[in-house]
């Protein structure tokens, strides 16, 4: 957790479109299946609701004809774009439901099945990013449903390369990261081979691509370990806004953002000739973590103790030294009886970028919640994941300085772990990691 927020703003790397035409109630000329577009009953059962209210709106959805052309709601109709840049799920706004799923490859899979393994993936996650079927094993989950901003992202983890006999193109900021005082990793959900976020508005267009995903691999690859994460849905406040986190605190405002003029050198990997390794051009790392919140521990501060910990209001996200959300930190502002009013170990103060050598990195997280144990506490808290153009200067740094006195490590514990090398979008007519497989 860092004091650094999502980009709010659309990137142009990724751009997220209307399916099927320019306006946002545009249904589309996608191919009916059986008489029933994918298109229809989503944007049927929002129409109904919006004349019928709650109370009516179960009887209108079945009443409704499912012949009626409606056009979907904005929410289904928006499609984010498979081949373009950067991988898409990177600068994408955040998603209503995610999952992350690590493959291992099977014992006598070589570079020659993991390029075909990769071949399908990268076209499957293709039509479910526009909305189509998955191919001809689709299980229908999906159906009624748009695009719904499904993003899916590949990445390849350090034991990959040993694995397919490719060491010699294994990049160096994939050294497997250091070992920090808060870490309690469970390494069977640590790390991997293979690895796949999948992120979308709409949580049965993310699980249909997680299936799709998982018959793909066939006998090529088994699941090493999977997680599934939330956000707050888009439109769900009265104005856009930074997310929160299961702390209630606004989680983080100081991501890099993609209109800057240094965002893609502090995220993406270089794609000028001469790069090395050059399959990494436009890609980026990405550090994966399992962190607990340790919620009933954290509930019982005060609100005052709990802002001093962060170092902001947990009402709107400002710093504790005034102003708005997107004010800047008065470091040195002094209280009447002369204390630092933003304390020297809070947290906001110490992810900071200019506290940290100008360490930056774009955090994207899901909040999980995988149920009580069984004297009520609850296992939930963040699935952190942050991108940057090298991990030795992005993560680890900052990592070190809260490990040596954040005031937040009391209330959470880093309970997995994983790096990857992401590598830059597939052009038309290539998959994801073409360039390294087949280079």
């Amino acid at each position: 957790m860092t004091d650094q927020s999502v980009p709010q703003a659309r990137s142009s790397e990724a751009p997220r479109t209307p399916s099927g035409g320019p306006g946002p109630h545009d249904s589309g000329s996608g191919a009916d299946r059986e008489g029933f577009s994918r298109r229809r009953l989503l944007g049927t059962a929002g129409a109904t609701g919006l004349v019928l209210g709650a109370a009516g709106a179960a009887a209108g959805y079945a009443a409704a004809p499912s012949s009626a052309a409606t056009p979907l709601t904005s929410l289904g109709s928006e499609r984010a774009m498979f081949h373009v840049k950067h991988q898409p799920g990177i600068t994408t706004p955040l998603q209503a439901r995610g999952h992350l799923v690590a493959f291992d490859l099977a014992a006598g899979t070589g570079r020659k099945e993991a390029a075909a393994l990769l071949r399908r993936w990268s076209e499957t996650a293709r039509r479910l990013m526009a909305g189509e079927p998955a191919g001809s094993r689709d299980t229908d989950v999906a159906r009624d449903a748009g695009p719904s901003s499904l993003t899916v992202t590949f990445g390849f983890g350090h034991s990959f390369f040993g694995r397919t006999g490719m060491e010699a193109q294994r990049p160096a900021a994939l050294d497997p990261l250091p070992d920090f005082s808060s870490d309690h990793l469970d390494k069977n959900r640590s790390n991997g081979d293979l690895w796949v976020q999948i992120g979308a508005d709409d949580a049965l267009v993310a699980f249909h691509a997680l299936r799709a995903l998982q018959q793909d691999a066939g006998s090529a690859a088994r699941i090493r370990w999977q997680m599934n994460g939330f956000n707050r849905s888009p439109g769900a406040t009265a104005h856009p806004m930074t997310a929160r986190n299961l702390m209630g605190q606004v989680d983080g405002t100081r991501n890099p953002k993609p209109s800057e003029d240094d965002f893609d050198r502090r995220i993406f990997v270089p794609g000028q000739p001469g790069n090395d390794p050059a399959w990494m051009a436009n890609g980026s790392y990405v550090v994966v973590r399992r962190i607990r919140m340790l919620l009933d521990d954290w509930e019982k501060l005060s609100l005052e103790a709990q802002e001093a910990v962060i170092g902001r209001r947990k009402s709107d996200g400002a710093p504790l030294s005034g102003g708005t959300e997107t004010s800047e930190m008065d470091l040195e502002k002094t209280d009447g009886s002369g204390s630092l009013v933003v304390p020297v170990n809070a947290h906001a103060r110490i992810t900071r970028p200019d506290q940290n050598g100008g360490a930056a990195m774009v955090r994207r997280p899901f909040s999980y919640h995988d149920g009580f144990d069984a004297d009520g506490v609850p296992d939930a808290g963040l699935l952190f994941i942050c991108w940057q153009a090298d991990p030795l200067r992005g993560f680890v740094p900052v990592q070190r300085k809260l490990d040596r006195g954040d005031a937040l490590s009391p209330f959470i514990r880093h309970e997995a772990s994983g790096l990857f090398a992401v590598p830059g979008g597939a052009a038309e007519g290539e998959y994801v990691g073409q360039r390294l497989l087949e280079g």
